[in-house]
């Protein structure tokens, strides 16, 4: 039981990170075009996706909101999400995760390896990888649905021309990162709130832990 982890949205101006922890058959036979989610299309990883949840012998869901980031910064928000994804993961042996060591992650997770470029390089964090981006991809095609100004459907957060446009015309939501330094400045600016109260993170991913839950 090696599970491979890797999370997403750590770079965006909005919405939660969030990461997934993945088991792939140790023996089984890989599936085919699984990569690094960077280097897919959402066609791609759409395609892949339900490949992947039905290959895995555990799939595990975390993420941290707009809030935790906030308060205690995005660096331990990522480390917590992907914790959280992890622990999920019952009867683990060991955990591979993408990037440099974390501090005392093995108190909470077990023994790991941190591997830099790890979903490039290792199966199953690229499989994570997919998973998690799939995951957080539907979450903002929801939050879009409500906060239609800012193109979250096409840019899932990040800093596009879009987004930055409509953040700079329409302001900003419970859903951005106001540590965030172009957030921030918008922020203090004259541009004012909406004034609409932030969604349970839990209740918004609920679909999705359902789906790993039900496999």
């Amino acid at each position: 039981m090696v599970v491979g982890a890797d999370a997403v949205g750590v770079a965006c101006l909005s919405g939660p990170v969030l990461a997934a922890a993945v088991v792939m058959p140790a023996y089984g036979r890989r599936i085919p075009g699984v990569r690094d989610s960077k280097m897919l299309s959402r066609a791609q990883r759409e395609r892949l996706y339900p490949k992947i949840m039905r290959g895995a012998l555990a799939v595990g869901l975390g993420a941290a909101s707009v809030t935790e980031i906030d308060r205690i910064n995005i660096y331990h928000a990522t480390n917590l999400a992907m914790r959280r994804a992890i622990c999920r993961v019952s009867g683990r042996q060991h955990v591979l995760i993408d990037g440099l060591r974390v501090h005392r992650l093995e108190d909470f997770v077990g023994s790991y390896t941190a591997i830099v470029h790890g979903d490039a390089r290792c199966y199953s964090i690229a499989a994570a990888s997919i998973v998690a981006k799939v995951v957080r991809d539907r979450l903002m095609d929801r939050l879009a649905a409500r906060y239609p100004h800012y193109g979250w459907e096409h840019n899932a957060g990040y800093a596009t021309f879009t987004h930055r446009r409509g953040i700079e015309e329409q302001g900003i939501t419970p859903f951005h990162r106001r540590s965030f330094a172009r957030v921030r400045a918008i922020a203090i600016g004259e541009q004012l709130e909406l004034d609409l109260p932030p969604e349970n993170l839990d209740a918004l991913l609920a679909p999705a832990y359902a789906a790993v839950s039900e496999r």
